[in-house]
């Protein structure tokens, strides 16, 4: 076969923060740091000091494919970190830190960390944990001097003593671009957090990804507050698409109060926000409590929402408060993260009349990720936008296996990767997530979507937060449960509630009862924990008018 006759040249992490101090080097990184001030930093800064990074990792005798842990919030220091541990060919590994002490134990011992660096405010954590990390070598406060903090750690270095005195003429190695890049864990619902081991090819194509014009859109003309965590998921990619366009960054750091939240993207003139459902509503609060008119004081133009539905609510209360349109974005952590982009098709038309609104749709796949659905059998599944299946993904961003796993493959033989999404896709892409397989729920032969079940039951004024979970019935049906919980303000009756969604949706998808609660169970990335709800309500005392569950 003929091949063409263009350079070969590796598609690296280094490459893009390389292309920022060229291209872009005054453009700001703005970070509230775990000190408590404000940091203000250039793409340039980050390139020397990311080779501070580099340069002293390898004088600690740091190889290719080691892994170096990060216990950190979003800020310069960390951004350093996500271009200084990839670009010699180790692993970047970021460590969620809402785990449970038990998860954070086992993923720092099975990703085999040599080094472990932190923000401040992690120190008392690090702690308690030093004792049980079997393979990290030294721990790395990210400060400087003056703020180290005063603890039991061992084998305590400070950062800013680490890099200090950078040769700016140190040159990036080159290497094959597959060489993995960064290690981050899943965080589900059930289970051991499982690594997914990133490549250097898979970051870079994840960013072009999210400079598309049809994709995140994002460019250097925008100045972007970023609230979701890097600690997760890489902050769906934007630190290194950010460099890749010369966007502005806007890193809040620990602060992330409403107050915090909203004074940053004042000062900073945000343009673009990006963070899940739950970062909002307490913008939202402070809004109303200090009689802020966010229209007149931000320029907050477009808000980019993950890792749940946003709700209609939410959407319109973006467009008449602040004046911003949202647009919804879905991924996992197995697809870099992002496998769908909400972006309206201008000029195109949404979709036909009739369709399912744009809210309750996760998105289109961008170029590069290609979606299917299958049935309980495995053959594929229509797209007509009505018949779910099993969503399942390939592409050059998505897992093709776990680290250190042995056993089964999470692909098919046509190496589509399998979500555990049960989804509906129409006929021009739109990708609707309805459940969770494990959590779906299906009544006499009908898929019963539990999301949209619980999206129009916070629409209810009263409503805070709902989950609906289904147990076997001794009918050819399940029984369903909504818990519930209320807003502080609110009282409101099991009948209420069942009227108010009767009203709104199909009355074979009404739940048989309500259950209030106070709160409700989530994951250390804000994912409701379903298969311990249904422990809690094992025995939950049915309606006289409903048969009783076999559990």
């Amino acid at each position: 076969m003929l091949k063409g006759l263009m350079q070969d040249v590796p598609l690296l992490v280094s490459s893009l923060i390389e292309h920022a101090a060229r291209c872009h080097p005054e453009a700001e990184i703005v970070s509230r740091t775990a000190e408590g001030t404000i940091n203000r930093s250039t793409y340039r800064d980050i390139a020397r000091r990311s080779k501070g990074v580099a340069r002293a990792l390898l004088a600690l005798g740091v190889k290719p494919g080691e892994r170096i842990g990060t216990l950190a919030w979003n800020g310069y220091r960390h951004m350093e970190m996500y271009y200084g541990v990839s670009g010699i060919g180790a692993v970047l590994h970021t460590i969620h830190p809402r785990q449970f002490p038990e998860q954070l134990e086992y993923v720092i011992n099975h990703a085999e960390d040599q080094h472990l660096f932190f923000d401040i405010t992690f120190a008392p954590l690090v702690e308690r944990l030093a004792p049980m990390l079997r393979t990290v070598k030294h721990f790395v406060a990210m400060t400087d001097r003056r703020n180290l903090p005063l603890s039991d750690i061992p084998n305590l270095l400070c950062y800013e003593d680490l890099i200090a005195g950078t040769d700016e003429d140190f040159t990036w190695p080159v290497f094959d671009e597959t060489t993995a890049s960064s290690l981050c864990y899943t965080a589900g619902t059930t289970g051991t957090p499982k690594g997914v081991l990133y490549s250097h090819r898979s970051t870079v194509l994840h960013a072009f990804a999210l400079c598309a014009a049809d994709s995140m859109a994002l460019s250097a003309s925008e100045s972007a507050l970023l609230a979701a965590p890097m600690f997760h998921v890489n902050g769906w990619g934007v630190p290194y698409a950010a460099a890749m366009c010369g966007m502005k960054l806007v890193l809040p750091g620990p602060a992330n109060d409403g107050r915090s939240l909203y004074e940053l993207m004042r000062d900073e003139r945000a343009t673009l926000a990006l963070g899940g459902p739950k970062v909002w509503a307490p913008i939202f609060a402070h809004a109303d409590a200090t009689h802020r008119n966010p229209r007149k004081e931000l320029r907050l133009r477009r808000v980019v929402i993950g890792g749940a539905v946003p709700g209609g609510e939410l959407t319109e209360r973006f467009a008449s408060q602040f004046g911003a349109t949202v647009t919804q974005v879905w991924g996992m952590t197995e697809s870099s993260p992002i496998g769908a982009v909400g972006a309206p098709l201008s000029g195109q038309g949404e979709a036909d009349e009739g369709a399912t609104p744009p809210g309750a749709r996760q998105g289109r796949a961008p170029f590069g990720v290609e979606l299917r659905l299958i049935d309980d059998t495995g053959r594929r599944v229509p797209h007509d936008g009505h018949t779910r299946g099993h969503l399942r993904l390939r592409g050059p961003w998505v897992a093709a296996g776990y680290f250190k796993a042995t056993g089964t493959s999470p692909l098919d033989t046509e190496g589509f990767f399998a979500t555990g999404d049960i989804a509906t896709i129409d006929g021009k892409g739109w990708l609707r997530v309805t459940d969770r397989a494990a959590d779906a729920i299906k009544s006499g032969g009908e898929w019963i979507s539990s999301g949209e079940l619980e999206a129009v039951a916070i629409g209810h004024p009263g409503v805070f937060e709902a989950a609906l979970i289904a147990f076997p019935g001794t009918q050819p049906r399940s029984r369903r449960l909504l818990v519930v919980v209320t807003r502080s303000c609110c009282e409101m009756s099991r009948e209420e509630l069942l009227d108010y969604l009767a009203q709104r949706i199909d009355r074979r998808w009404l739940p048989d009862d309500v259950s209030f609660v106070e709160h409700i169970p989530h994951t250390a990335t804000g994912k409701v924990r379903k298969g311990q709800l249904r422990e809690m309500f094992a025995a939950h005392p049915w309606p006289v008018e409903t048969a009783a569950p076999v559990v």
